[in-house]
């Protein structure tokens, strides 16, 4: 399995069973981190985790606050996500299963609008990605 991504400008296929998104919060100045796992033709949300609340950020019933950080788990699938990019805010973090993050602009290059990701099958000699 894996995961496509796709700007006006670009595209570009990775390898993942499991990702996690993460970014800091532009008005409140939290990370926030989404924990994504690619189910046949969805990307199921299995954990949020966030560094405060405020500004729209408030945890939902049933989040628990372990260690300053709330955590929860919606479970909910999504054939589409769309992620707002601008270059007048930092740039979402990549993480792979091992844990290595980098910023999104290192597997593709915003064009200051959306970038949509959605899980796709990758051919067999497909590209893991950049070497970082």
């Amino acid at each position: 399995m894996g995961v496509c991504l796709a700007t006006s400008v670009a595209t570009a296929a990775l390898v993942a069973n499991a990702f996690t998104l993460a970014w800091t919060h532009s008005i409140e100045r939290v990370r926030w981190e989404e924990v994504w796992r690619v189910e046949g033709e969805a990307l199921v949300l299995q954990t949020v985790r966030v560094r405060g609340h405020g500004a729209g950020m408030e945890p939902p019933p049933g989040a628990v606050l372990q260690d300053g950080v709330w955590v929860w788990h919606p479970g909910t699938r999504h054939t589409l996500l769309r992620l707002t990019r601008s270059e007048h805010t930092a740039d979402y973090d990549w993480c792979d299963e091992a844990g290595a993050c980098h910023p999104l602009a290192a597997l593709l290059p915003s064009d200051g609008g959306v970038t949509e990701l959605r899980a796709c099958t990758m051919p067999a000699a497909a590209v893991r990605g950049p070497s970082y």
